[in-house]
């Protein structure tokens, strides 16, 4: 897989459960972080497109659970990215490191809501045009 992104980070002692793995809702926020840390580097600002109306939001979450992350541990969170009608759609995988084992698999559907109703963005579209995967 060709992915557009990626972002090293290590677990942090409180983001596990009593079992000693990382909790589950955690691996919501590392993809979140990813696709923020993304948009930053592609030069696109949720506070200004909040600022003039536009407002991207996760209308769907699908994640496959493979390995559990342990404290200290780390990863990479890579991505890629697709438009389809409406939503754009990002793939994260989460790769324990060094070894490359596959942690996580997930699809995140995001949506813009333009002024209140939810419709296509032309403005974020060709900012993110140049990574969306081809079919």
């Amino acid at each position: 897989m060709k992915y557009v992104y990626e972002l090293k980070m290590k677990v942090r002692d409180y983001e596990c459960d009593l079992q000693g793995i990382v909790n589950n809702a955690n691996y919501q926020h590392y993809t979140e972080h990813t696709r923020h840390e993304f948009l930053l580097q592609a030069g696109i600002s949720f506070a200004d497109m909040h600022n003039r109306g536009i407002d991207a939001v996760v209308a769907r979450l699908k994640m496959a659970f493979k390995v559990p992350l342990k404290s200290g541990d780390e990863f990479v969170c890579r991505m890629r990215i697709k438009k389809e009608g409406v939503r754009f759609v990002f793939y994260q995988d989460i790769f324990r490191l060094p070894d490359e084992t596959m942690v996580l698999r997930s699809q995140i559907d995001t949506v813009c809501v333009v002024n209140g109703q939810l419709g296509e963005c032309p403005e974020l579209e060709a900012l993110l045009e140049p990574y969306f995967e081809k079919a």
